[in-house]
């Protein structure tokens, strides 16, 4: 477990103090989604496109109405 964990541990240390001190969550949050869709067996690339995509139809997409189906865990490509 410690080794599946890892990459994801550094490169969040890593990126936490980017430019400012203040910078470093936003980059930290996205290397931590890249490697969940790693984990799950997903194409980062294709996770982001779709997230995205579904996000821009949403008609309050700073809520959406199903939040955990967009996380990578649960997350399912669209038709």
């Amino acid at each position: 477990m410690e080794n599946a964990i890892r990459p994801s541990a550094l490169g969040k240390r890593n990126w936490l103090f980017i430019g400012h001190p203040a910078a470093g969550d936003r980059p930290a949050i996205i290397y931590s989604i890249l490697i969940s869709c790693q984990r799950f067996g997903h194409n980062p690339l294709d996770y982001i496109k779709d997230v995205l995509h579904r996000l821009a139809r949403e008609p309050d997409r700073c809520n959406p109405r199903d939040p955990a189906s967009l996380t990578p865990k649960n997350w399912h490509p669209s038709a």
